[in-house]
C-alpha cells in the first residue's frame, strides 16, 4: 500500500492516491522542475518519482517482484526470440545483415561504463527537458511509487506498455542491471514508451556496440524501424549519451 506523501509533511503538488496499482499521481501537468520536487519523497518514505502519461496501461494482475529474474538470461532470450521471429517471417538475413558484426548467439553483456556524474541529477535534467519536448510525455504528470529503486518501478505498476514483446517484470530485471552498470534512473513512462537517464554512458565505439546488442534485445521496435545495423543505432543513440528512449509497436 503506498504511503500519503501528503500525510508525511511534504511540500508536493496536490495528487491522489490510487490503488490496483498503487501509487501517487499529481492533478496537474509536470512542469520542468517537477521530478526533482518529487525527491524529497523516495528519501522520506521510499516513494520512485517518475513522469507518468496514459496510467490506464497500468495492470496490477502483473504486478511482480524482479528479484526472481535475471538480467543476463532474459536478454539472452528475447535476442534468440528476435532471430526466430525474423526466420518465421522469412527476413533472416535481414536480421542477420541488422546485427553485424554480432551473430546469433548472444554476445553477452556490455563492460559497464565508466564512473559518471551523479545519477540523480542526470535524472533531474533529462525529467525536465521531458516536460517541455517531449511529444509524447509533455503532458505528463507527476508520480510516485512504492518500489525498492527507479528500475522496479515497471514491475511495480505492472506496466502493459511491451506486453507483446516481454512482460514489465522482465524489462524491470533489466534496468536493475543497467542501473548498476550504467547509472540509469527511469524517468518517464508512456502507453508504450519509457525513457531512461544515463549518469556513465558507454565512451566508446566498441562498448556503445556492445551495449547497442542489449537495448536491441531489449526493445528490437527502437532498432530497427530507425535504423539500419547496431552499428548507426550505437553511433546515434548510445555512444555518450545521457539519455535512452524506447518504445514498442
Amino acid at each position: 500500500m503506498v504511503i500519503n506523501p501528503n500525510a508525511l509533511g511534504l511540500e508536493l503538488p496536490a495528487g491522489t492516491v490510487r490503488v490496483q496499482p498503487s501509487y501517487w499521481y499529481a492533478d496537474e501537468h509536470a512542469t520542468s522542475g517537477t521530478w526533482s520536487r518529487l525527491m524529497s519523497a523516495r528519501e522520506a518514505a521510499g516513494l520512485q518519482p517518475l513522469l507518468l502519461a496514459e496510467p490506464q496501461y497500468l495492470h496490477p494482475s502483473q504486478v511482480d517482484d524482479p528479484d526472481d529474474h535475471d538480467a543476463a538470461a532474459i536478454l539472452a532470450e528475447l535476442w534468440r526470440e528476435i532471430q526466430q521471429e525474423a526466420d518465421d517471417d522469412e527476413d533472416g538475413e535481414a536480421a542477420d545483415a541488422l546485427i553485424e558484426p554480432f551473430t546469433r548467439a548472444w554476445p553477452g553483456l556490455a563492460p559497464a561504463g565508466a564512473p559518471g556524474a551523479d545519477p540523480d541529477a542526470v535524472a533531474a535534467r533529462v525529467a525536465a527537458g521531458l516536460t517541455e519536448g517531449d511529444e509524447w510525455l509533455k503532458d505528463a504528470r507527476g508520480a510516485l511509487v512504492p518500489a525498492r529503486r527507479s528500475a522496479d518501478i515497471l514491475a511495480a505498476l505492472g506496466w502493459g506498455g511491451a506486453a507483446q514483446h516481454t512482460e514489465a517484470v522482465r524489462l524491470s530485471a533489466v534496468l536493475r542491471s543497467w542501473e548498476e552498470r550504467f547509472g540509469i534512473r527511469l524517468v518517464g513512462l508512456g502507453s508504450d514508451l519509457l525513457v531512461v537517464s544515463v549518469a556513465a554512458p558507454p565512451s566508446t565505439p566498441d562498448d556503445a556496440l556492445a551495449l547497442a546488442a542489449e537495448h536491441y534485445a531489449f526493445c528490437p521496435d527502437a532498432v530497427w524501424q530507425d535504423y539500419d545495423s547496431l552499428r548507426e543505432y550505437a553511433a546515434e543513440e548510445v555512444l555518450n549519451r545521457h539519455q535512452w528512449t524506447f518504445w514498442w509497436d
